[in-house]
């Protein structure tokens, strides 16, 4: 009884026939990680588009909703909660801590003064991040 196929042949490298090493000159599938500097001729265009003006990547967070949180939130007296979103935990932080410290301290009378200057930050916070060019935690855009 003679075979009418030949058997199969053995792999004759490391890697099987449906698996291709790393060759230089041909695109790979994965783009490069962010902040990496894209390889010559790959077209790296960011999830959430770019400015038209600058070319800056977009963020995926809105300078409307940081704006009005950071703006209409101290007068239920809740300050910096813009900046969290925005990721700008810093400042934040700050806007928050001080106001929640300032409502401790109106037993003290101090809280009289500190309440309204942290409130006003946050006010004139949110009407500057509503009118300027703000940007996230990583430096693009809010859009």
């Amino acid at each position: 009884m003679s075979d009418a196929y030949p058997p199969p042949e053995e792999p004759s490298g490391p890697y099987p026939p449906y698996q291709q090493p790393y060759q230089p000159g041909f695109q790979q599938p994965f783009p490069p990680p962010y902040g990496a500097p894209a390889p010559y001729g790959y077209a790296m265009v960011p999830g959430y588009g770019v400015d038209p003006v600058t070319g800056q990547p977009m963020s995926d967070k809105s300078k409307l909703a940081a704006g009005l949180l950071n703006l209409l939130l101290p007068f239920v007296g809740v300050c910096g909660v813009g900046r969290l979103y925005q990721g700008q935990i810093g400042i934040g932080l700050t806007q928050l801590l001080g106001s929640l410290i300032s409502w401790v301290l109106l037993c003290a009378i101090i809280g009289f003064v500190t309440l309204p200057a942290f409130c006003l930050w946050s006010i004139i916070d949110g009407i500057v991040l509503l009118t300027g060019r703000p940007t996230d935690q990583h430096g693009r855009l809010l859009r």
